[in-house]
């Protein structure tokens, strides 16, 4: 299989555009390289818009409908597959506070279930509702400050924020848990090593990585169901993201035999036969691959956006659909409450299947560890 991967709606470590809230990436795929066998044929396409190259955000609806009607057969010749990858930015400073200030590993107050397992996501969800976009710009601003004394005053002002907002909430429980861990990070916020110390390093905690550390294992797992091999991986060359890119690519490339099941219901990690190919970074102008992603990246933004898109050109994503392939996978806090809310549902125990050793056993465990967890409130 070969893989041809854009991006758009990119705007660095600003997370809070108003003009570009989402940061998207398709990725096309095809058993045969389409840089070779899709060549020809967009020549022609080319031709008949007279361009240089099909971009798009240049030619919009009224030209690219010219060509819907070649690009939905050239879609079924060369058995094209698009997929969709998507981060919500402002979520995104949420997600990141969360991860790095609960980390139970790191804050002692925090309990063990309440990071390790699925009941993180409602102590999330429930940590956003007192966040406003003041807050969650603050949060990132500490997040991707190298100045360790400047990251650690604003985090403090943010962790005191979300204290004062605590009477919003009626959930006795997670009040207490989230305000047992802000009391903690405020008189230890060093201990949290909450910011990144370089530039470089701020670039492995952007959306951009986060969305294309989907991106990448979504591919494994598309080669894994198909029984496939990945021929090449192509990604959309930009000056400033690519060797993170590239990192992340390597890092799980070298984790090749890593299996991990998921703890207590926790999503599984396996990276065997974890794609051996590297990323390949193209101008592009130079991929005709990279050419045709970016039309069916144009259009999808365009859909969920609620922009005007032509019907001949929204069939091309509709055809996706109707191949029951098209996969959309999106970080954010509504995704995120509808996929655990969902998962909560459908996995709650019934009460009366476990035996009193187990019920004994399960309370023996919660009680120590709220002991442990209580252990560290004064200190």
């Amino acid at each position: 299989m070969y893989f041809y991967v854009d991006e758009s709606g990119h705007t660095g470590l600003n997370l809070f555009d108003t003009t570009q809230p989402r940061l998207y990436y398709g990725v096309l795929s095809s058993p045969l390289d389409l840089d070779i066998v899709a060549e020809p044929a967009l020549k022609i396409l080319r031709a008949m818009l007279n361009v240089d190259r099909i971009h798009a955000s240049q030619l919009g609806n009224g030209e690219l409908v010219k060509i819907a009607p070649f690009l939905r057969q050239l879609a079924i010749d060369l058995d094209i597959r698009f997929d969709l990858h998507t981060v919500y930015k402002p979520d995104h400073a949420i997600i990141q506070f969360f991860d790095q200030a609960f980390d139970q590993g790191v804050n002692p107050t925090v309990p063990w279930t309440s990071y390790w397992t699925p009941l993180r996501y409602p102590l999330l969800l429930k940590l956003s509702e007192l966040f406003d976009e003041n807050m969650a710009k603050e949060a990132w601003e500490a997040r991707i400050e190298t100045n360790d004394q400047e990251a650690e005053k604003k985090l403090i002002n943010v962790c005191s924020s979300v204290i004062n907002n605590l009477g919003m909430m009626t959930d006795a429980r997670a009040k207490e848990l989230i305000s047992d861990a802000m009391n903690w990070v405020i008189k230890n916020p060093s201990e949290i090593c909450y910011n990144i110390s370089s530039k470089e390093q701020s670039l492995q905690i952007s959306p951009n990585l986060v969305g294309f550390q989907s991106v990448i294992l979504e591919i494994h797992q598309k080669l894994k169901s198909t029984s496939t091999e990945a021929k090449a991986i192509i990604v959309d060359r930009q000056s400033e993201f690519n060797r993170a890119q590239e990192y992340i690519h390597n890092f799980y490339q070298k984790q090749n035999d890593v299996h991990a099941l998921g703890v207590l219901g926790m999503p599984e990690m396996d990276l065997r036969d974890f794609p051996k190919v590297p990323v390949i970074c193209t101008p592009g102008d130079e991929s005709a691959g990279l050419e045709l992603v970016d039309v069916y990246l144009w259009i999808m933004k365009r859909i969920i956006e609620d922009k005007s898109i032509a019907s001949e050109l929204e069939q091309l994503c509709e055809d996706q659909t109707n191949k029951g392939e098209l996969s959309i996978s999106d970080v954010s806090l509504n995704i995120i409450d509808k996929r655990w809310s969902e998962f909560f549902e459908q996995n709650m125990p019934d009460i009366s299947s476990f035996t009193a050793e187990e019920l004994e056993r399960k309370e023996a465990f919660y009680e120590q560890d709220e002991a442990r967890r209580k252990s560290h409130l004064e200190k």
